[in-house]
């Protein structure tokens, strides 16, 4: 495979085309396709069934707002098959984007795409980089009076397990929300009792996947930020006030800085974020709907204290990258804890001062501290390296306090491993308040969040 050059790409595909947009309902499903072009040869028609619909309430939705809502949900869609080329202009045809629109767009894919532009040595801060031009007529806000029930999105991970439960304990309506829901996410789904399903099927085009396997532009793209449009749409169609994400404050921090802007693999799970898109769904999507994050006040670190109490959950969750990922369509997912990147070793260490040792190697498979290779890993976690891993882990700050906890445990119950070692050794003599750092990372809170005032002081009632 021939690695294809930016600027080359560029000027052979110097425009992207997001043509149009169409659904209807087939059965209890609703069909989305979209139709992108890159001209003078390339097409896509990427395909979105959602799921166990009420046909009559489709019906009852006026076209236009169910309109705008995939319209937007298709500028979402467009950045995965956008980034092959990284064509400098994107004709927007279905429909019109004012000044504020443009920029709101222009700055998600700086943004959000950051991963991607570093990993392809791009630089995507000259004047010319993108231009966003649109064609279409101008689609108005609905004002939707919606009932006041959760649409929770769930990927099979421990995060989406507590905002479940909390929202159950609190006896709110729930429903589980999931986009090609892993083996983990089915498991969850069922061990929390869930029922009426909201299921999204997405279909990459697999002319994309044949391009990535020619050579053309991969990478990360704000999958959070494309869920984020989705749930809304289904929010909508399902009849939901209320979507409680789990993005964590840990978000927040970035990855590395390049090109003077720090970049974020998180992103579109980012407080900033947060706030954007609920300023953009009030403006331009859904007046009625409320976006926002449950767990927005906690840590990682927190976050797995409050999960240690939920076991049944233990041999169900997963959030190994590695476990699903997919080569382009070369390999099927593993479906395992791969024991080998730093998401394994993270959350791990996390979990390690609160369930039992031979529970969590049961949950692993092998106790991760006793590996060797995985001492770049751990040192890229803490910041001892230049570069914070391109993963959904903590900040360097909660990684040093979960490996402080970590060793205080091991050492109370036998001897400490090879990491727990080399941190107490070489890592621990460099501070001098470990013990003050894991109590106020323990304790935090962070005031800068959406929760309903009661969600807010049941959350709280944890720390």
């Amino acid at each position: 495979m021939e690695e294809k050059s930016f600027v080359s790409l560029r000027k052979d595909y110097s425009q992207f085309v997001y043509e149009k947009f169409s659904w209807n309902v087939r059965g209890k499903s609703l069909a989305i396709s979209f139709n992108f072009r890159i001209p003078p040869d390339i097409s896509f028609s990427p395909l979105i069934i959602i799921k166990n619909i009420d046909p009559s309430r489709v019906k009852e939705i006026k076209k236009g707002i169910i309109n705008n809502l995939v319209f937007n949900l298709g500028l979402m869609e467009m950045i995965s098959y956008w980034k092959a080329t990284c064509s400098s202009e994107i004709l927007v045809k279905p429909g019109f984007l004012d000044k504020e629109q443009l920029r709101w767009w222009k700055d998600l894919i700086i943004n959000g795409m950051g991963q991607f532009f570093f990993e392809n040595r791009i630089d995507f801060q000259g004047k010319d980089f993108l231009k966003i031009k649109s064609l279409g007529k101008s689609f108005k806000r609905a004002t939707l009076k919606l009932k006041e029930r959760f649409l929770v999105p769930v990927g099979g991970g421990k995060d989406s397990i507590i905002t479940l439960e909390f929202l159950k304990k609190a006896k709110k309506e729930v429903n589980c929300f999931a986009l090609n829901p892993s083996l983990a996410a089915e498991k969850i789904i069922k061990i929390s009792g869930g029922k009426e399903l909201v299921i999204v099927q997405r279909k990459i085009d697999p002319k994309l996947l044949e391009m990535n396997r020619q050579g053309f532009l991969n990478g990360h793209t704000p999958f959070s930020a494309y869920l984020a449009f989705l749930s809304v749409l289904a929010a909508v169609l399902f009849d939901y006030k209320f979507i409680a994400f789990s993005n964590e404050q840990s978000a927040n921090e970035g990855n590395v800085w390049y090109f003077g802007q720090e970049i974020n693999h998180q992103y579109s799970k980012t407080s900033r974020f947060e706030k954007k898109f609920r300023d953009y769904c009030q403006k331009y999507l859904v007046k009625g709907v409320d976006y926002f994050s449950f767990l927005r006040p906690l840590y990682e670190l927190q976050i797995a204290k409050i999960f240690s109490q939920y076991p049944r959950y233990f041999k169900a969750f997963l959030s190994c990258n590695q476990a699903l990922a997919t080569k382009s369509g070369l390999k099927k997912p593993t479906g395992k804890w791969c024991g080998q990147c730093p998401k394994c070793l993270f959350v791990f260490t996390c979990l390690y001062p609160f369930i039992g040792e031979k529970e969590l190697i049961d949950i692993f498979g092998q106790n991760l501290f006793a590996k060797r290779e995985l001492l770049p890993a751990m040192k890229e976690l803490i910041g001892e390296s230049d570069f914070k891993p391109f993963e959904c882990v903590g900040t360097k700050k909660e990684s040093i306090t979960a490996f402080y906890l970590s060793w205080k445990k091991a050492r109370q119950i036998g001897e400490p491993k090879f990491l727990l070692a080399y941190f107490k050794d070489k890592i621990s003599p460099r501070y001098f308040n470990l013990e003050s750092e894991s109590e106020r990372i323990l304790r935090s809170w962070n005031s800068k969040n959406y929760l309903p005032p009661e969600l807010k002081k049941m959350l709280q009632a944890e720390i």
